[in-house]
């Protein structure tokens, strides 16, 4: 099962570098998870300064 970020986000980048597998990305208005290719690790969810990232 993949995280989400929820709009909550910041547009900070912490999360992104983070992923261990590349799925994170930027979007528009906030930074996305390709949900085909997390693997669940949770290490995006842990840097997030605002708490905008949960598990689906």
């Amino acid at each position: 099962m993949a995280h989400v970020i929820s709009d909550e986000c910041i547009m900070c980048g912490s999360c992104e570098s983070e992923c261990p597998v590349d799925a994170i990305s930027q979007g528009d208005t906030q930074y996305e998870i390709d949900a085909d290719l997390c693997i669940d690790c949770g290490a995006c969810a842990e840097v997030c300064p605002v708490d905008a990232i949960s598990a689906q």
